[in-house]
């Protein structure tokens, strides 16, 4: 039968340094695919548009709501005549911007007043504030220092185009000479998005380069006993840049999350390098090059593949999440460790025959406590650890078993956090003055709820919408206001809902325009906006819920349907989707593997004995999350699951490495114990690198991401622990099952 670890194997020893050039001129491509990566910010991270959701959201925000940037205007007195003119000529300036289709402030409002033009004194500024409204004034000037002027955009425009938006009005801004004392910023969702995507890609960049750092620190440390220690990092640093390549080549995006998967790659991918290398060290220590790189092939090759497929089939269960970005983070995370598994298994042999590898040569001293060195300090210590797991395995995993009840109990106490603004950098300058601008006009929300028939200006629809409204502001103290087309029809009838159609005629012809286009579109759709106090993203939850219930009892009249839409709505229902969903991709994750492990072993218990582990490391980070007060969010949301992939690894290479030496005659305990000496060493070097690819990201100024790699870090730890500590006693429990210690070799050879 065709053996494609042969195969390879024999490929690689006949002709390495053809195997080089492809290998390189593949990895020219990649750079080339790189240059074709974008970023992805806002709504489409959160929400699938091919779901009812997201595709009622996506329709209000085309029809209803129009895109616009804030321009923030800060002075001493921003009603003098020399800032009211300079706001007038800024905007007819930004006017005429592409993508612009209006500039409005308080410039306008004091125009209105006097005639179409500016005033030139204090006096007359003044005299026409007197005139106007409270209400209104305090709309265009929350404070005598601080007033904003709105940029309306295009509705649907790309994120690139909005982003070049944003930069030519920072551009205008910057060439607009305002008066002295006057400072303008450019705020808004748009600027605000753009300014998060400019910080994701420094962001990425400043991970990737700590990571890297990080990994040629931990190698340097903890690999010194093989010769050219570094070509592991080398190694992960081929497999990012194909990763980047196929990114950019199959069109997908970076998103906030998505960042977070990076240095968890380069964790992973170091992982595999140390593996081969390790591996291929022991081999040539015994045998001639080609023998050794065959060797290390076809042995290591399989069960490190088994590994990597176990690992990826941890992070494919996160692709059936509902949200996008988690979706694409197990996308790239599959991705980055296939990548680095090839480049792993290619360039250690390969690199090896073309430099003709030489082990590093011990030197003979005695066998003293003094004169051994830390590695067989370390093998002798694991050792001692399995064996006296080993004799008390059933001790053990109760205690193992308790931690983990405990942890599954407090996980549900977790908090579910979906607050975007907790996941970018606090000193954000565009988080900053977003937040000004809302302490400043009032921390307020809006939800939506969109209507849609065949007549929504019918009396019975309208009669609906105003009654509805009323409804809920009379049974929700939460809410503040509501606004329909029937707020305006009410407004603009003397204070009495039209009764009939010629009256409703009659009445709409009275209202502006731009009111009408606002709440009601083609007399098919229409909008009623609720406006609530700030609140928690949880308590918001329960309240959309209630006034859903409501929905569902006053009904729209036959024809008409009304849904609760919106990013408020959205992210509110961020905290059910992350919830349920963190549970099923971990349970999923733990499906997928014994179903890939049953297919390769075709033994039940074989097949199960790797996940025992990993259930009890789940439980675990339950409890460490709970401890150290550690919130879900959609990213760490992923480590159920990204953590049955991870500690599965290990798992698995300890049990394959059990099973080898069981078949080379050792009896039960001492094939435990020595394939965990064996294999613990390079476990312990690669799960330490690990561990310090996945401290990268506890660097990250994004919270979201930062938090993510503290339990990532500690969650490593855990897998450690559940390969050198639990697995003994599992093994020893699965050995005495399958008949004990049947073979008469008690002991490995020297």
């Amino acid at each position: 039968m065709f053996n494609p670890f042969n195969a390879l194997a024999s490929l690689i020893v006949t002709r390495p340094k053809q195997l080089a050039v492809v290998f390189c001129l593949l990895l020219i491509v990649a750079l080339y695919g790189m240059t074709m990566i974008t970023m992805a910010t806002g709504m489409d991270t959160y929400v699938d548009k091919d779901t009812r959701r997201g595709m009622l959201l996506d329709k209000y925000t085309k029809t209803f709501q129009s895109d616009s940037v804030l321009i923030l205007i800060e002075s001493d007195d921003v009603m003098s005549p020399d800032v009211l003119k300079y706001i007038d000529r800024l905007q007819r300036d930004i006017s005429q911007e592409r993508y612009v289709t209006g500039a409005s402030g308080i410039s306008d409002l004091v125009k209105n007043q006097n005639g179409g033009v500016l005033p030139t004194s204090r006096a007359e500024i003044t005299l026409l504030e007197e005139q106007v409204p409270l209400e209104i004034l305090n709309i265009y000037v929350p404070s005598r220092t601080m007033t904003i002027s709105v940029v309306t955009v295009d509705q649907g425009l790309k994120d690139a185009q909005a982003f070049s938006l944003v930069d030519n009005i920072n551009k205008r801004v910057s060439l607009s000479t305002p008066p002295p004392g006057v400072s303008v910023v450019v705020s808004g969702n748009q600027a605000y998005n753009k300014e998060t995507s400019d910080e994701m890609s420094t962001s990425m960049g400043e991970l990737i380069l700590v990571a890297m750092i990080l990994m040629v620190i931990a190698v340097g440390l903890l690999f010194g006993h093989v010769r050219y220690r570094l070509l592991s990092v080398f190694i992960v640093g081929t497999g990012l840049i194909m990763t980047f390549g196929v990114i950019g080549f199959s069109g997908m995006q970076i998103t906030m999350v998505t960042i977070g998967a990076f240095p968890v790659m380069i964790g992973i991918g170091i992982d595999y390098a140390i593996q081969f290398h390790s591996r291929f060290d022991e081999e040539i220590r015994k045998s001639p090059i080609a023998e050794a790189v065959t060797t290390t092939i076809t042995k290591a090759g399989p069960s490190v593949l088994y590994a990597m497929i176990a690992t990826a089939m941890g992070f494919l269960a996160l692709t059936i999440s509902p949200l996008p970005m988690i979706r694409s983070f197990g996308l790239t995370c599959v991705i980055g460790i296939i990548c680095c598994y090839i480049a792993a298994i290619v360039v250690v042999p390969v690199f090896s025959l073309i430099v003709n590898y030489r082990p590093v040569q011990e030197q003979a001293k005695k066998k003293t406590d003094t004169s051994k060195s830390n590695i067989e300090r370390y093998n002798e210590l694991v050792g001692r650890v399995v064996k006296g797991v080993s004799r008390n395995a059933v001790p053990v995993l109760i205690i193992c078993v308790l931690f983990t009840v405990i942890g599954f109990q407090l996980d549900n106490e977790i908090i579910v956090n979906t607050d975007e603004k907790t996941f970018v950098p606090a000193d954000m300058p565009a988080k900053v003055n977003l937040d000004k601008i809302r302490r400043t006009m009032g921390e307020t929300s809006s939800v939506p709820v969109l209507v849609q028939g065949s007549n929504l200006l019918s009396p019975d629809s309208v009669r609906w919408m105003y009654e509805f409204q009323q409804y809920e502001e009379t049974h929700n103290s939460k809410i503040t206001s509501s606004t329909s087309i029937a707020t305006y029809l009410v407004q603009y009838n003397d204070g009495v809902l039209p009764q009939t159609a010629p009256e409703i005629d009659a009445v709409m012809k009275k209202i502006p325009q731009q009111i009408r286009d606002r709440y009601v579109s083609w007399n098919t759709e229409a909008v009623i906006e609720f406006t609530f106090i700030a609140m928690p993203n949880d308590i918001a939850m329960s309240t959309i819920e209630q006034m859903k219930k409501d929905l569902a009892w006053k009904a729209p009249p036959p024809g008409i349907h009304a849904s609760f839409t919106g990013m408020w709505e959205m992210f509110t229902n961020l905290i059910r989707e992350i919830r349920d969903g963190k549970t099923f991709m971990t349970i999923l994750g733990f499906g997928m593997i014994f179903v890939f492990l049953y297919i390769i072993y075709r033994k039940f218990v074989k097949a199960a004995t790797p996940l025992v582990p990993i259930v009890m490391i789940v439980g675990w980070n339950g409890l460490i999350m709970y401890m150290l007060a550690i919130d879900y969010t959609p990213l760490t949301a992923t480590l159920g699951s990204m953590s049955v992939g991870v500690a599965s690894e290990y798992t698995i290479l300890i049990m394959e490495r059990y099973y080898e030496e069981r078949a080379n005659g050792l009896a039960l305990l001492p094939a435990i114990q020595y394939s965990i000496e064996k294999i613990g060493t390079a476990i312990t070097v690669s799960g330490m690198t690990t561990v310090f690819g996945f401290a990268a990201l506890m660097i990250s100024a994004f919270g979201i991401i930062s938090n993510f790699g503290t339990v990532t870090v500690i969650s490593v730890f855990f897998a450690l622990a559940g390969a050198i500590i639990v697995m003994p006693a599992i093994l020893v429990l699965v050995g005495m099952m399958e008949g004990g210690t049947t073979n008469t070799k008690e002991e490995p050879d020297a």
